[in-house]
């Protein structure tokens, strides 16, 4: 992974910004998606930070079923929670940038043990855990994780409701905490 490290001269003043999750080609091979992901390191504290447009996604026919790329058998989550770089994770958060369209609005958030998971796929056919039932994503709105991913767990973007079809517009960003 590549690491950008800043520092004035004192180990307790340095920080690293690491590259350090990846998003299955479910998700990266989008037409018009962006996804970017980075891991800030200060002192005993990481942030993990999402990015995500979910244009070219496709929201699946089914309540509780994975967002990705429509058809795909390629995997669909949108990181990996590594402790050596996040930490153990004790808060997060989801905010949206842009109001998702195309595609229902309503999205949550899942953490599976497996990172197999293909679009229209069930989440429940997965080890999962729900981190986010967020209702409708509007511009400005915050939603506090009520579960939080566990190490080697895989997210997933997931239908709340079901308006089928691809998203042409949606930004959302997740925030995850940890401790080192």
């Amino acid at each position: 992974m590549p690491i950008r490290k800043v520092g004035y001269g004192r180990a307790e003043r340095d920080f690293q910004i690491l590259d350090a999750l990846e998003a299955g080609a479910g998700i990266t091979s989008g037409t018009g998606t962006v996804y970017r992901a980075s891991v800030t390191r200060v002192g005993n504290m990481a942030k993990t930070e999402i990015l995500i447009d979910l244009t070219g996604l496709e929201c699946p026919t089914t309540i509780g079923d994975i967002i990705g790329v429509n058809g795909t058998s390629l995997p669909c989550h949108i990181g990996r929670i590594d402790p050596d770089y996040s930490g153990t994770i004790i808060a997060g958060r989801l905010t949206c940038f842009e109001a998702p369209t195309g595609g229902d609005p309503d999205i949550d958030i899942y953490a599976a043990d497996e990172g197999t998971g293909v679009e229209n796929g069930a989440i429940a056919s997965l080890t999962e855990t729900a981190l986010v039932d967020a209702g409708d994503a509007t511009v400005g709105s915050v939603d506090v994780f009520t579960a939080l991913p566990t190490s080697g767990q895989y997210l997933y973007l997931t239908a709340g409701t079901i308006t089928e079809g691809t998203y042409t517009a949606g930004k959302l960003l997740i925030e995850l905490w940890g401790t080192l």
